[in-house]
């Protein structure tokens, strides 16, 4: 993600928060922090969307060995699993995300991609902000809440198919406001029912992404510098 918090807040939250603690990274790997939007209805009876850091690596509190990450959740699954299937009802948020990296070819040689949103042909816009459809969770951690997140996947399509089989679920700005709804939804007709405008959703932002190869040190997030703007850049 290479947006400051003030775009974020400008295309995603009406109102603004007081969050200010992101930087920009254009390398983040599963169990690191991500900018999550969400809404939540407070005692005032008010509905409020802020922009907040969560853990990539979802973790409710009735999981208490968390032996493995939990970073995707499949829509085939997400509305009747019963790890995915009470936030997917009343806990979903926006994981904004100028593009994601998937790879190709053999372990040892493996070529890195960069997928992301396509600006409109003919135009000089810059390339979209996408938001991927994801989950969220809380958890009390030596007294201090925190937030936990994942994000959901689906079938590739398109550009991203070319790459790799499975793809985050993009929502369509129409689908946003329906998605960060903190109301719960009843299971069966409700939720599947959202499932199937996700899937709608995601088939056609899909048809908007681009793919090109980048630098191999991508390969190694954990030794390059996540504010280095070449990570990103065709080669």
């Amino acid at each position: 993600m290479d947006k400051e918090t003030n775009d974020l807040i400008e295309e995603f939250v009406l109102d603004g928060n007081d969050y200010r603690d992101w930087s920009v990274s254009y390398s983040i790997a599963p169990t690191e922090a991500i900018p999550v939007v969400r809404e939540r209805a407070h005692s005032d009876g008010e509905v409020r969307r802020t922009v907040e850091q969560a853990a990539w690596d979802f973790h409710p509190s009735f999981i208490k060995s968390h032996t493995r990450p939990q970073f995707n959740a499949r829509i085939e699954t997400v509305a009747t699993n019963g790890m995915w299937k009470g936030a997917f009802a009343a806990h979903r948020v926006l994981v904004p995300m100028r593009g994601y990296y998937e790879w190709t070819g053999d372990k040892g040689s493996k070529t890195p991609w960069f997928i992301h949103g396509g600006a409109e042909p003919g135009t000089d816009a810059a390339a979209p902000l996408l938001a991927a459809a994801g989950l969220c969770t809380v958890r009390k951690v030596d007294g201090e809440w925190v937030l936990s997140a994942a994000i959901i996947t689906r079938e590739a399509r398109d550009a991203s198919g070319e790459v790799h089989d499975r793809m985050p679920a993009f929502l369509t700005p129409e689908l946003r406001d329906e998605w960060l709804s903190p109301a719960k939804l009843a299971p069966g007709g409700e939720t599947e029912a959202l499932v199937d405008a996700l899937l709608a959703s995601s088939e056609q932002v899909a048809t908007t992404v681009r793919a090109h190869e980048v630098d191999r040190r991508v390969n190694s997030s954990r030794a390059v510098d996540p504010a280095d703007a070449g990570l990103i850049a065709p080669v």
